[in-house]
């Protein structure tokens, strides 16, 4: 199995749940992810290509290998910081 899946990486909860609030209102996942994430994916609007289970912390894999498809979740907490997720497709 793979997926491709993009992400917006900030320091707070705060911050993730105002950028959510923006995606729901129907703001641009990829415009808000250079804009806010801080993660080098961020610079490609927060795409992370293919990856397999396994590359990816487990609560990142949980979201991205068992949660419903294109639709952004979180905020997801990881030692990175906390993370909105929007899985593209798995295979």
């Amino acid at each position: 199995m793979k997926a491709c899946a993009c992400h917006i990486l900030v320091k707070t909860q705060g911050e993730a749940d105002k950028i959510k609030a923006l995606l729901d209102k129907g703001e641009n996942f990829q415009q808000l992810a250079k804009k806010h994430s801080l993660c080098p994916s961020g610079k490609k609007g927060g795409d992370l290509g293919e990856f397999k289970p396994g590359q990816m912390v487990k609560a990142f894999d949980n979201v991205v290998f068992k949660k419903p498809i294109l639709e952004v979740h979180g905020p997801i907490k990881t030692q990175f910081g906390f993370h909105l997720i929007k899985t593209l497709y798995r295979t």
